[in-house]
């Protein structure tokens, strides 16, 4: 009989090193291809077939007598392959329980260090899709704000009241495009403000927000977080930067790029956000010391699940100064910045029309089966 190993599972043999066993994914070419685990084999099989011969050949050569683990998208095909396995003599053979859908819900925190004794400052991973979001809190005033939250919001109040700290703002740099804010959730739990940049006025929001400005700071104890308009990636992005230690970019500045600019201005709005990023990078950002740490709201998760600028539980941060010197992009004048934005277009994320709409609260998402069917995929908002 075949076993069950749960995602948290197969993350903690990934993260251990162990390479005593081989991950078969069962999906069709193109979604294996576009979005997969690290290390994953193909091995196309569908949820009534049955075990040929050359596929059990193909399972023997990529085991090697290593244990076996199957996954697919949500834990049918996987399972079918599991069985097969086991009817055909192969021992040691288990399924990803959930498949991709619960990988893609996984999350990793890391712990900024810092030089201020007040400041706590934890960076919470979505492992497999890319998405970042943080914890900023006094550890004198036991207060703490929230900045991009996803939807699985359990996470930060836990993570706040380890900490001694209770959680009195939730603030979104932007309407994101790519995964569902848990933003107003959170808020609405915890009853209190929610925020966004003054210019989310103009996005035909239907909510209520208590909107900052640029330049605006919100205090805790001996921590400052100032308000930075940063529009590019959209009309109402903000940065906020955390007294002298780092500032949270959200899709205004990734470590390796900078936030695409269709996405709310259509294609042929590109050209102006674009433009409005050129500005935000060399007037705004760039301004700032070169020894800040960027915190960014998304690390790339390239199509084999590895991450472009760390590992899962290792912080996705760098200096300004760092950030700068590899960005290819800021060596450019404002019209050749313009025209690589506009005309090296990468692939637009799954369902980011849905998804904005929701964010915006113009649709709804019906269940969190389908908010997970929406969310399945790596992020794709950096140019």
């Amino acid at each position: 009989m075949f076993e069950k190993i749960t995602a948290r599972g197969l993350a903690n043999k990934q993260d251990s090193g162990a390479d005593d066993y081989v991950l078969i994914d069962t999906r069709p070419e193109d979604s294996y291809g576009s979005w997969r685990v690290t290390g994953a084999e193909h091995l196309q099989f569908g949820p009534a077939e049955i075990l040929s011969d050359d596929q059990k050949e193909r399972v023997e050569q990529l085991a090697d007598s290593d244990e076996i683990l199957t996954i697919c998208g949500k834990g049918a095909t996987s399972t079918r392959l599991a069985s097969e396995l086991d009817a055909n003599g192969f021992e040691d053979v288990s399924v990803v329980t959930g498949g991709m859908r619960e990988w893609n819900e996984l999350y990793e925190t890391a712990e900024v260090e810092t030089a201020t004794d007040d400041l706590l400052l934890i960076q919470f991973q979505r492992r497999a899709k890319g998405c970042l979001s943080y914890l900023v809190g006094s550890k004198t005033t036991g207060e703490a704000v929230v900045v991009d939250p996803t939807r699985h919001t359990d996470q930060y109040i836990t993570t706040a009241a380890e900490h001694g700290m209770e959680i009195t703002h939730v603030l979104d740099t932007h309407v994101h495009a790519d995964h569902i804010s848990g933003g107003r959730d959170l808020a609405a739990r915890l009853d209190v403000p929610y925020h966004l940049g003054e210019q989310a006025t103009k996005r035909d929001l239907a909510y209520d927000f208590e909107a900052l400005k640029d330049g605006e700071t919100l205090s805790m104890g001996d921590i400052d977080i100032e308000v930075l308009a940063a529009p590019g990636h959209t009309t109402e992005m903000v940065a906020y930067r955390v007294g002298d230690e780092a500032v949270l970019t959200g899709d205004s500045l990734f470590l390796d790029s900078v936030g695409r600019t269709e996405l709310e201005f259509g294609e042929e709005g590109a050209e102006n956000g674009a433009r409005m990023q050129y500005e935000t990078l060399h007037g705004t950002l760039l301004e700032l010391p070169t020894e800040l740490t960027v915190l960014p709201g998304h690390v790339t998760v390239e199509n084999d699940g590895t991450y472009a600028n760390a590992s899962p539980g290792e912080l996705v941060g760098a200096t300004l100064e760092e950030v700068h010197s590899r960005l290819d992009l800021a060596d450019l004048d404002e019209e050749a910045f313009v025209e690589r934005m506009v005309e090296n277009v990468p692939a637009k994320p799954d369902n980011y029309e849905s998804v904005i709409g929701i964010n915006r609260g113009v649709e709804r998402v019906e269940s969190d089966r389908n908010a997970t069917m929406l969310e399945t995929g790596a992020n794709n908002c950096a140019a």
